[in-house]
């Protein structure tokens, strides 16, 4: 599933790529995947004639805040729109021109002027598309957003913070960073590696963690996130950014989908485990020499 890193990227590929491109038209190959609104018919009306002012990040969400200049009507208090869209397992958005032939999986095709298209893929098919009218709050209709923790990168994100939303949490770390509402954006990839750097093993109680290991974790948390988005997320199966080119962090993980490897700082193998029905990958020694009362 596409994490932060991932939906970030796509995030920056769409603010180069498709800015200021008024929406001519679509086509919904799939009607499930338009959450809202519940007419396709409706959900092209609506978004038809309004230009992507600016992307936005929050948590795994990407919003895209449309423009319509001049205002619908007179009346219109506001002109401002929403498109959003959440990748889950296995979607794509890929800009491309109208002539492209069309992937199997395509979902729903955007059209734009000058033959280009934003063509949602989604293989597993849970990926989800709202459009928000105007003078509608983006929460009432895509609701997971008001569940959402703050985001890693964001100045509310502090070692206080994380410690209060870890107290009092009888289940293991790594459960909890898996948790939206604990940390926003955070998923298995991701976790495996914080856990990792901060020298925390995942099955380690959130009750039973102290101060300076929090304020470690915080710190890898956001050193693992930044350095997946310069490497440009990771591909280890469907993910790719706007242009169909994969994420490259993959190369360089220091644990997740490593089982059975060598550590890259004490040559221990990765060793891999389950909790809560999802995978952990960790280094024994590693995170056991720095682990609970390090």
């Amino acid at each position: 599933m596409p994490e932060l890193p991932e939906v970030e990227t796509v995030r920056r590929g769409l603010s180069q790529l498709t800015l200021n491109h008024e929406i001519t038209g679509g086509d919904v190959l799939l009607e499930r995947t338009i959450a809202y609104p519940f007419s396709v018919g409706d959900f092209i009306d609506g978004i038809k004639g309004y230009a992507i002012a600016t992307w936005h990040r929050r948590g795994k969400y990407l919003l895209a805040e449309l423009s319509q200049s001049p205002p619908a009507s007179p009346a219109s208090s506001s002109s401002t729109s929403w498109l959003g869209v959440h990748l889950r397992m296995t979607g794509q958005l890929l800009w491309l021109h109208r002539d492209e032939p069309l992937h199997k999986h395509t979902r729903v095709r955007l059209f734009f002027g000058d033959r280009q298209e934003l063509r949602f893929v989604d293989q597993r098919t849970f990926g989800q598309i709202w459009w928000v009218p105007p003078s509608v709050a983006v929460e009432s209709i895509i609701t997971g957003l008001a569940k959402l923790a703050v985001d890693p990168f964001s100045p509310e994100f502090t070692v206080e913070y994380l410690a209060m939303k870890l107290q009092n949490r009888r289940r293991p770390i790594k459960t909890a960073l898996l948790d939206q509402s604990v940390v926003a954006g955070l998923g298995n990839i991701y976790a495996d590696e914080a856990l990792f750097k901060s020298g925390i093993l995942p099955e380690t109680l959130c009750t039973d963690l102290q101060l300076k290991q929090i304020e470690r974790l915080r710190t890898a948390i956001i050193q693992v996130l930044q350095a997946s988005i310069e490497a440009g997320g990771t591909t280890f199966s469907n993910f790719l950014n706007v242009q169909g080119v994969n994420g490259n962090y993959g190369g360089v993980a220091w644990v997740y989908n490593r089982a059975g490897e060598p550590c890259r700082v004490c040559s221990t193998l990765i060793q891999r485990t389950r909790l809560a029905g999802r995978s952990s990958h960790f280094c024994p020694q590693c995170q056991t020499l720095r682990g609970v009362g390090s």
